[in-house]
């Protein structure tokens, strides 16, 4: 009547991902800041990916990451951008951000895509 075995764990265990997986979601991670970026959300993508796949594989963990600090360094360029517009400086920071954000957002999604390591130019670190 009774089962002798005990009861499951309610933690799960964390499964590691896949390769393709990985870089799926670090593809996508990386495409998000592009599209999250035109609401100017674009750290979203990033930092939902790093807190929820980074113990999922070091790969996918990587690219989240970086793509988490670039965002959020373009971010305050963005912020900085903002405030200079009264010294009519802001109105050309703004829109080389959003084209800078373009650009190496695209290298890094086809860089994951290939399964290489790519890291950001004009990036502080925040997230380690």
């Amino acid at each position: 009547m009774s089962d002798s075995t005990p009861p499951t764990s309610p933690y799960a265990q964390i499964q590691p991902m896949s390769p393709s997986d990985e870089k799926l979601w670090s593809t996508l991670i990386h495409i998000g800041g592009i599209v999250a970026g035109f609401i100017a959300l674009g750290f979203l993508p990033a930092l939902i990916g790093y807190l929820v796949f980074k113990d999922r594989g070091p790969f996918v963990r990587a690219h989240a990451r970086t793509a988490l600090n670039f965002q959020i360094t373009m971010h305050i360029g963005y912020l900085l951008g903002a405030l200079l517009t009264a010294a009519a400086i802001g109105f050309l920071i703004i829109p080389a951000i959003a084209i800078i954000i373009i650009t190496f957002s695209i290298i890094a999604a086809i860089a994951a895509n290939r399964g290489q390591v790519y890291n950001y130019p004009l990036t502080f670190s925040f997230v380690k």
